[in-house]
């Protein structure tokens, strides 16, 4: 699942590959990955337009157009990607852009649970208003204040882009094992210590994961180990547990995380 590290990686191909270049034309061969626009409107207005500087908020990129602006969510499985005119069409291209010259930035997803949306100004406050604050911005007191008086888990809390936008499974797992917290644990259970120590690891994990373009799965991580078939903890050599928590499939070490904190 595309999280923020990937999806500020794809800004970096936007930015890199698009920003600046006009649209020759945009191309759909499904529709079934456009929200709220029909085919006709997106290829008419992005026509002509020139790509301004690309912006990311939790798991949404935003694309400025001097006109509306192009919305991009990834879902469980999408991605951007640049590509040559030439290149041969990958089967999960859903929308291609092509710019002025060769390049073509194609949207590719396997399961279309989200997708592209042009939005006015107020569109894009609508959807960005739902969202709570970018994860790799937000400050400690944020952070505290955020989770202060939450009854559910705290893992549910870390996912909940409502609450606070970019963190995906992966990284909520790996969020909470470096910083020794069980993922059950009742958010308004952690003590002012416990919220630092947490707030200090998302800000280390997102750094380290960020310039990777998303989230690595380095042996010394989490990460690395929870699709092992026998997997240890990294960091006390204890195994692994796996299970669901608020729903989702959850990794993590009952050494090194214990349930009564």
């Amino acid at each position: 699942m595309p999280e923020l590290p990937d999806v500020e990686g794809f800004r970096e191909v936007l930015a890199r590959h698009g920003e600046g270049h006009r649209v020759e034309r945009v191309e759909v061969a499904d529709a079934g990955v456009l929200r709220g626009v029909s085919a006709a409107r997106l290829r008419r207005e992005l026509k002509g337009r020139r790509l301004g500087t690309p912006t990311r908020h939790g798991k949404w990129l935003i694309a400025p157009t001097g006109g509306p602006t192009l919305l991009l969510h990834f879902g469980m499985t999408g991605r951007l990607v640049h590509c040559a005119a030439k290149d041969e069409p990958h089967p999960h291209d859903r929308v291609v852009v092509a710019l002025r010259g060769d390049g073509q930035l194609r949207f590719r997803d396997q399961r279309k649970l989200q997708g592209i949306r042009l939005e006015d100004d107020a569109g894009v406050r609508r959807v960005l208003d739902s969202q709570g604050p970018d994860a790799a911005e937000v400050d400690r007191a944020g952070f505290e204040e955020l989770m202060t008086g939450r009854r559910a888990r705290v893992k549910s809390v870390l996912i909940d882009q409502c609450a606070l936008a970019g963190l995906g499974n992966l990284l909520a797992d790996e969020i909470l094992w470096r910083a020794r917290l069980h993922p059950a644990r009742r958010a308004d259970s952690l003590d002012r210590d416990e919220l630092r120590r947490l707030h200090g690891r998302m800000r280390g994990v997102l750094r380290s994961a960020v310039p990777t373009g998303r989230v690595p799965p380095r042996r010394s991580w989490l990460t690395g180990h929870r699709d092992d078939p026998d997997p240890h903890c990294p960091r006390c050599g204890h195994p692994l547990r796996r299970g669901r928590v608020s729903g989702r499939g959850t990794v993590w070490c009952p050494h090194c995380q214990p349930e009564d904190g």
